[in-house]
């Protein structure tokens, strides 16, 4: 039987690339010899409405994070029902009639899907800190006294930035010339990193599992996507003078189209998602995959912990799911999906694929943003994750659309007769016609008078005078841009009250805040003044000492761990920072469990917000970084200094 993904142990996205490249050249080439493609092709056309009463890209993680979410259902109190759940019915029984709904209802299909199929994925963990250059960035994180961190590639395209970037999940099927050209940079990521194959589902490894346990039942493909949410919050913190905060796509193909799939329904900060044939496990209903003959769902759930543990329950029978994946489609909504699948592999579900993208579309269009979703399995070649001449026009049109925001192609559903499935046979809802709420279209006034008080090393408090509105407010966005000119704004949070605490920031660094009102319809107010604070330098109250350890060292790097900082004072010291000079040639590569900077051949770690209090005597030894020196070169870092 031909897979979309075969077994495997693989632990790098080079070896996934070789596997990939052997899979393509194997024995199923003669099935794959087929015959010209007829396809039928039908533009999915926007509702006559206005815009969306809902964000376009939220610029938060999770936008309906503050709604309360109750009913769900028990395991054993689940009917079976072949037909795919209604996306717009709500867990009390009544059915959404305003866009503004979405927010919340949206949270329920979240929370439905994670606990049934994908496992759970955390919310922003306390500390996430890193860094961002032209080449890389690195990202770590402290979170209830455990630490983890891992990297990730950046290349860059031609002229000047800052640029959008798309994410690039494994390091093969993606077309990063194209994505380039189009004038995004490619972000190359290594889920093995986050979240490991080859591992048991009570041991699984990885950055995501070392923070949250390796006897998570939370699957690979949610902490994948946990993984590109902490590159974005780095992203964010980093001042914007490389890549914009607000313009991140994600992509990837077969099981890292899966991942794709589940990094854009589970973060609202990307503008645009692109798996490529995802198979099962992806973007195919679960419902649909038995009949069609696609990988099984046992094989799927077994082959890679790819699911929640949860789902295990389910494989023999998904007609008990509370949820399938046109839902998980409709998480994505209103933003930007380019979902590319390939009609001529049975064993990939692209039938499902195509019902799921169908379903999906009806909340897009009720939304009024039909225009945003395309799929397209209208390819000649049946090459498992090829660059396709079909599919290039249509992403960068995406990527300009999207990211770059100098085009607006509509979108279309272009399936291959090959593989075209009929939404009416798996459905016994309709769409409904979604109004603005109570025809509220008056935004709320700015809020007026934002102050920040009470500002330490590590937080800042802020106030601001209420909003007035016609219908009433009901919430505030807090924003923040790193810096005191430049950089992007980005939601860090939202407020029922005229007052929020920012915490877990950086020490001696200036940030700038702005205020947003929303009303019930979903109107957001213009944004306040902006506030700017300089957070204090972290405190020392006796002296420290630093000493590197080299764990190991090879031809072209090294990596010292760990870097230990000891207080030789009498009393408790509040915050650190060590100095040292890296020899001629040599990069600093990463750095974990500190905030790291770098001036020419200078590297300065401030403590992180969970390592800085020492009390005499006391060490904390985690802190450690890598670097990179011309080939053959001994040298390592010297004058290593601590205040």
């Amino acid at each position: 039987m031909i897979r979309c993904s075969g077994r495997s142990t693989m632990h790098t996205a080079a070896v996934a690339l070789v596997a990939a490249a052997l899979w393509a050249a194997g024995a199923e080439t003669a099935a794959l010899a087929a015959a010209p493609t007829a396809a039928v092709t039908a533009a999915v056309t926007a509702a006559p409405a206005a815009a969306p009463a809902v964000s376009f890209a939220a610029g938060v993680e999770d936008e309906g994070a503050g709604c309360a979410v109750t009913g769900l259902p028990g395991e054993g109190s689940l009917p079976s029902d072949s037909r795919l759940p209604d996306p717009f019915r709500k867990l009390d029984g009544t059915r959404i009639t305003a866009r503004s709904d979405w927010r919340c209802r949206r949270a329920e299909i979240k929370k439905l899907a994670e606990r049934f199929v994908y496992g759970e994925k955390p919310a922003k963990p306390a500390s996430v800190t890193g860094t961002v250059s032209s080449t890389g960035i690195t990202v770590n994180v402290n979170h209830n006294g455990r630490s983890t961190g891992f990297s990730a590639g950046v290349s860059l395209p031609s002229g000047s930035g800052p640029f959008p970037a798309v994410v690039v999940l494994g390091g093969f099927g993606a077309d990063t010339a194209a994505i380039r050209a189009a004038g995004a940079a490619v972000i190359t990521y290594d889920p093995y990193a986050v979240g490991r194959e080859g591992t048991p589902r009570n041991n699984k490894q990885g950055a995501f599992y070392d923070v949250y346990g390796s006897s998570s039942s939370t699957g690979l493909l949610v902490a994948w996507a946990w993984g590109v949410s902490r590159i974005i919050d780095v992203i964010e913190q980093s001042g914007g003078g490389i890549l914009r905060a607000d313009a991140t796509g994600v992509t990837g193909c077969s099981r890292f189209g899966k991942g794709a799939f589940v990094v854009g329904a589970f973060d609202q900060r990307i503008a645009l998602t692109m798996p490529i044939e995802s198979g099962s496990a992806g973007v195919p209903i679960f419902r649909g995959i038995p009949g069609e003959g696609a990988q099984s769902l046992s094989s799927a759930y077994g082959e890679q912990p790819w699911l929640g543990d949860a789902f295990g329950s389910f494989t023999g029978n998904p007609n008990r799911l509370p949820v399938d994946t046109h839902e998980t489609v409709a998480m994505i909504a209103p933003r930007g999906l380019f979902i590319m699948d390939n009609p001529h592999i049975t064993n990939l579900g692209p039938r499902s694929a195509s019902v799921a993208a169908l379903g999906g579309a009806e909340v897009y269009k009720a939304l009024g943003a039909g225009d945003n979703i395309t799929y397209w399995s209208d390819v000649q070649d049946g090459s498992h994750c090829a660059n396709r001449s079909e599919w290039r026009t249509p992403l960068q049109q995406h990527i300009q659309k999207f990211l770059l925001k100098t085009g607006n192609a509509p979108g279309a559903m272009r399936i291959s007769s090959r593989a075209q499935g009929n939404l009416a046979e798996w459905r016994d809802w309709q769409t409904p016609s979604l109004g603005d709420g109570s025809g509220d279209t008056s935004p709320p006034t700015a809020p007026t008078g934002l102050t920040a008080s009470g500002t330490t090393s590590t937080g800042t408090s802020l106030t601001w005078t209420a909003s007035t509105d016609d219908q009433g407010v009901t919430g505030y966005d807090i924003l923040r841009a790193p810096g005191a000119s430049g950089g992007t704004f980005a939601q860090v949070a939202t407020s029922a009250t005229t007052s929020y605490g920012d915490t877990g920031l950086t020490p001696d660094t200036t940030y700038r805040y702005q205020v947003r009102a929303r009303d019930a319809a979903g109107n957001t107010s213009p944004v306040s003044t902006t506030a700017q604070i300089t957070t204090r330098p972290g405190t020392s109250t006796g002296g420290c000492t630093a000493e590197a350890t080299v764990q190991t060292q090879w031809g072209t790097g090294y990596v010292i761990q760990p870097l230990t900082v000891t207080n030789t004072g009498t009393t408790t010291i509040t915050g650190w920072t060590v100095t040292f000079t890296l020899p001629a040639g040599h990069t600093l590569t990463g750095s974990w469990n500190g905030a790291t900077t770098v001036s020419g051949q200078t590297v300065t770690i401030r403590n992180a917000g969970h390592n800085g209090t020492l009390a005499p005597g006391a060490s904390a030894g985690g802190v450690g970084f890598q670097a990179s020196r011309p080939n053959g070169d001994t040298a390592l870092p010297s004058g290593y200094t601590c205040a």
